[in-house]
């Protein structure tokens, strides 16, 4: 049975936020009391936080679909309706949050820290929040707004200042059993150690964390045995220890040929694994041939500039001074890192000249995307007659008909708001003057009686695509 897992696909969806109410208080004496619907609730977040407790993303690989909850829809008598909960995800310290693209989107590391991966939707206006001096009595609200849903793959990249690599039973687990508390599984054959073991050394003054990485084989940086899985906890370690097997009993490998194959795949995998302080380990000196080879090898690995300890899990010969020498390198490290400065504040401006839209022609279609408009015609229940009159005040407002005539736009001509494969396609017709002044009665708008070219184009199309007359005729012919 799988007990960690160390990169997961997640789909995260926010609640949608809640509807607006359209309510007319009514009371004895008082038939019409003014608008009183109330506003939606939002819908809630989908957050990561980093949990010390977490070491795995097992949770999500059987789970991985997550919604929060949807805003309550707001009710009459001016009752807002209530917020959607946040839906809160702990993840172990060290995970990488991407895209379905593979770019970072978020890399947490340290208790607490947080990352909205599901943004909820915002709760719709009731008509009591639209009232204004020119619509005393709006017949209708506005739709809450549907919350964030996307894909995204969370990676585990353990977070330990050493990091033990090698062959497959090199000994990398007996060595972190005896220099900390950990017990990971120890036996005499390749692939032991199937998932990275965390353990915590106290040398002298210094306390750190050693992680024991599952055997390297040639091909691991491409996706051979299980090294491609899990090179990446190596990448945040300080200093890498090369632990050698002088013991080995196949005849085809030697320490030396060991390292330079691991060397390789290091540099192979890149992620700045190159440029890490080195240290190499020539383990299981307690058997007779393996102290006669480390003896014979050493001299040459300290010729290439390594500095080399000889060690054995059984005997506990030499951990001492790898402790101390490993404390060394960290608290080295430690200190030539910069200091973590206060989060700064930093208030960025909306320029003048940014009006928050663009307007581009595509095909004799005329495309605005903004989030203003996208998210109003989100909200818009294009049922109402009354509630589109609104949008169209509110985008002649913010400049998008005077932007589309800049365009070039002329009346009929097609405008799409949104994304392309979800937007909301209508024929332009410019009017100087909009607002309460242009509508009729409640839930009507005069815009709407006028002819519509593009429409009835799109319509003669569509017939010019699907005669029956012509497909009659075919079979006829046929």
């Amino acid at each position: 049975m799988t007990t960690f897992v160390d990169r997961v696909e997640l789909h995260v969806a926010a609640g949608n936020g809640g509807h607006g109410c359209a309510s007319v208080h009514r009371e004895k004496f008082k038939p019409l009391g003014g608008p009183d619907g109330g506003n939606g609730g939002r819908g809630g977040d989908v957050i990561l936080v980093v949990d010390q407790a977490v070491t795995t993303l097992l949770d999500y690989h059987h789970s991985p679909h997550r919604k929060a909850t949807n805003g309550k829809p707001g009710e009459g008598g001016n009752r807002s309706g209530k917020d959607g909960t946040d839906l809160v995800l702990p993840v172990p310290d060290g995970t990488v949050v991407l895209d379905g693209n593979g770019e970072v989107l978020a890399d947490l590391v340290g208790q607490g820290t947080t990352f909205v991966a599901g943004q909820g939707g915002r709760g719709g206006l009731g008509n009591a929040a639209l009232a204004s001096a020119r619509r005393k009595a709006p017949g209708f609200a506005l739709l809450g707004e549907p919350g964030k849903a996307r894909d995204i793959v969370l990676e585990l990249k353990t977070v330990a200042d050493v990091a033990l690599v090698g062959y497959p039973s090199a000994g990398k687990s007996s060595l972190i059993s005896v220099l900390s508390a950990a017990k990971p599984k120890i036996a005499d054959y390749p692939f032991t150690t199937l998932v990275p073991n965390l353990g915590v050394v106290t040398a002298g003054s210094t306390v750190y964390t050693i992680a024991d990485v599952p055997g390297l084989i040639p091909g691991a940086s491409e996706g051979r045995g299980l090294g491609l899985e899990f090179l990446r906890h190596v990448e945040r370690c300080e200093v890498l220890v090369h632990v050698l097997d002088t013991a080995t009993l196949e005849a085809d490998r030697d320490p030396a040929t060991d390292l330079d194959i691991i060397e390789a795949e290091l540099r192979a995998y890149g992620a700045g694994l190159e440029n890490r302080p080195r240290i190499v380990v020539l383990n299981k000196v307690d058997i007779p041939d393996g102290q006669d080879l480390a003896d014979i090898i050493r001299p040459d690995l300290e010729a290439r500039g390594y500095q080399v300890f000889e060690a054995s899990a059984v005997s506990r010969h030499g951990l001492k001074e790898l402790s101390f020498a490993l404390a060394e390198i960290v608290a080295q490290a430690r200190a030539a890192k910069p200091v973590d400065e206060t989060t700064r504040i930093v208030i960025r401006p909306k320029a003048v000249d940014d009006a928050g839209f663009t307007v581009t022609e595509e095909d004799g279609v005329y495309r605005v995307r903004g989030e203003k408009p996208e998210r109003w015609v989100r909200q818009t229940e294009f049922s109402n007659d009354e509630a589109v009159g609104y949008l169209a005040d509110r985008l002649n407002r913010l400049g998008v008909e005077a932007a589309l005539a800049k365009a070039g736009a002329r009346a009929g001509d097609e405008v799409a708001i949104g994304e392309e494969d979800n937007a909301v396609v209508f024929d332009w017709e410019p009017s100087l003057a909009a607002g309460a002044e242009m509508l009729g009665r409640r839930g009507e708008d005069h815009r709407f009686d006028a002819p519509r070219p593009a429409a009835q184009r799109r319509r003669e199309r569509d017939v010019e695509r699907v005669d029956p007359q012509k497909e009659y005729d075919a079979f006829k012919a046929f």
